[in-house]
């Protein structure tokens, strides 16, 4: 498990960044008191207020994060997070109305890498965002080694996963939960060691984040040719890759 241990003592190391922070609300009280805080943390910030301006940002600007509020107009988050996700793999942290796990769920399927229940503390909202920066950023500290198992083949150098020379588009979330399953493969990870070493917080019990990536990582991949699953799941303990049959 010494890969595991790699990426645990990754995760808990301070970034020195500096990220360009793209806040998106309606709420513009809101973004201001945020942009307040998070700009004596030394970032930069760019404020948009509605979904197609956000989406227009991303594609115009260097943005190092996204954080996006669901209910907005012109746009909502979920159709924002939508088009970003067509042509962008920035990382985006969604804003949800508290309790409302239906619009948590959906953001995770679409591709985002974390939430928060509004209203949010700053101090806990710049810890997710360099929480999320840690585990995306463009030097990991996953070895620069490719993987090769069966039909599949995961290159970390350019963050590239393939299955029989196909291209699998995965979000840098998946590919890194990914990596982790296939460094140990036929060895059940935990899903509170998935959470600590790829989602970089610690597992509570009603999170379902770690199942939401799972299953749309099962859709990208498919099957084995045989067609027995390639992640299997442990019940009540956690996830491992199944090595092809032979």
């Amino acid at each position: 498990m010494s890969a595991l241990m790699s990426i645990s003592r990754s995760v808990q190391a301070e970034s020195n960044m500096s990220p360009k922070i793209l806040l998106v609300d309606d709420d513009t009280v809101l973004t201001g008191l945020l942009a307040e805080y998070l700009e004596t943390e030394g970032c930069e910030i760019v404020q948009v207020h509605n979904g197609a301006d956000a989406v227009k940002s991303v594609h115009e600007g260097k943005i190092d994060i996204v954080v996006l509020d669901i209910m907005m107009p012109k746009l909502s988050g979920i159709e924002a997070l939508k088009q970003i996700r067509a042509s962008s793999v920035v990382p985006v942290i969604m804003l949800t109305a508290r309790g409302d796990d239906l619009d948590r769920i959906l953001g995770l399927e679409l591709g985002a890498d974390d939430y928060l229940p509004k209203p949010c503390n700053p101090r806990e909202l710049y810890a997710r965002i360099k929480a999320v920066l840690r585990r995306t950023a463009p030097e990991p500290a996953i070895p620069n080694k490719s993987i090769r198992l069966g039909d599949i083949q995961l290159d970390p150098g350019n963050r590239k996963v393939t299955i029989d020379l196909r291209i699998i588009t995965l979000t840098q979330t998946e590919f890194d939960l990914l990596w982790l399953l296939l460094s140990t493969p036929d060895q059940v990870i935990t899903k509170s060691e998935i959470s600590t070493m790829v989602l970089d917080k610690p597992l509570s019990q009603w999170d379902r984040s770690i199942d939401v990536h799972i299953s749309n990582m099962r859709k990208k991949l498919g099957n084995h040719t045989d067609g027995n699953e390639r992640i299997k799941t442990v019940r009540g303990i956690g996830y491992l890759y199944v090595s092809p049959a032979l």
